[in-house]
């Protein structure tokens, strides 16, 4: 386990440091200038000037990509170009949103997708299923960006049952979640039914059955735990994107959230803020399929984690 741990985490080192120096290069070919952003068109060429003096953009691109590397040995993010603040504590502000976000839309998506997934499975080509693979496909169909500004317009405007946008309480919660849940269950609805109907398949399930177990033992107890590796690769990387920050559904309900940030700082050409975000991003991609790999052998007695390696 250890061994395999090790290895894992050097793995995600390299990872990270790729992409801290693949953001470096790529944010600093985006057009405009943070410093016109700032200041506006119409300011002194003397003022823009002394401003990227003090801000030190006037200075070499390897020169500011080696005290890059400096801040991030130390943990320094940097400051933030447009507010001057510290980019980790920018950032620490809005993981809570994030956070939030991503617990109610995990939840809202395995709560239906499980059960649906299962009752497709055991009712393969009836009304049942066909309605579930109905659901499904019109959950991937349908972008967040267009489902998002249908509920607010339904549920704030029409309605008004629930507020617009903004992060007070647990009915501004309720859109944003729904918006990312429904997708998320409905891709996992169908690779749940997929697994399962193989797996119901298999001669230990017939012999099972052949026991007289019932069928709800032999589903929940032996047929849905070897069906959840599939699923569990796809939550995982789920989980990760959401982590990220969703930044179209924080974007249209105005979510504080990373995604949200992200945005902003990408309109304001705040450098040191979109390197940072993207760092969180990676290394959350990083964290959650490591995690993944290590739940495998805890679902699955069969796999060895030297398999992984």
């Amino acid at each position: 386990m250890l061994r395999f741990f090790l290895r894992r985490l050097s793995h995600a080192v390299i990872v990270v440091c790729g992409v801290a120096v693949l953001v470096f290069s790529l944010i600093h070919l985006i057009p405009g200038d943070p410093v016109e952003v700032m200041l506006g068109e119409a300011a002194q060429p003397a003022d823009l000037q002394a401003l990227r003096h003090a801000l030190g953009l006037d200075q070499a691109l390897h020169i500011q990509f080696w005290r890059y590397l400096q801040g991030l040995a130390h943990l320094d993010l940097g400051n933030s170009l447009h507010s001057r603040r510290p980019v980790l504590d920018m950032l620490l502000e809005r993981l809570p949103a994030t956070l939030e976000l991503t617990a109610a839309a995990l939840l809202l998506a395995i709560s239906v997708a499980l059960p649906l997934g299962v009752i497709a499975a055991l009712r393969k080509n009836s009304g049942w299923d066909r309605g579930a693979m109905a659901f499904a496909m019109l959950g991937v169909s349908v972008p967040s960006f267009w489902m998002g500004p249908v509920l607010i317009l339904v549920f704030a405007v029409w309605l008004g049952w629930l507020p617009v946008s903004g992060r007070d309480g647990i009915s501004s919660l309720l859109l944003p979640a729904i918006t990312l849940g429904l997708g998320m269950a409905a891709i996992l609805a169908r690779m749940v039914r997929s697994a399962l109907l193989d797996t119901l398949n298999e001669d230990y399930i017939r012999t099972a059955r052949a026991k007289g177990l019932p069928m709800r033992t032999v589903v929940w107890r032996h047929a849905l735990r070897n069906a959840l590796l599939p699923v569990i690769t796809l939550l995982g990387l789920q989980l990760g994107a959401l982590l990220g920050g969703a930044v179209i559904t924080e974007t249209v309900f105005a979510w504080p959230g990373i995604g949200l940030l992200v945005v902003e700082s990408i309109q304001r050409r705040d450098y040191p803020v979109v390197q940072a975000c993207v760092l969180f991003i990676s290394i959350a991609y990083v964290l959650v399929n490591t995690l993944t790999d290590l739940v495998y052998a805890q679902v699955d007695p069969r796999v060895r984690l030297g398999e992984f390696s």
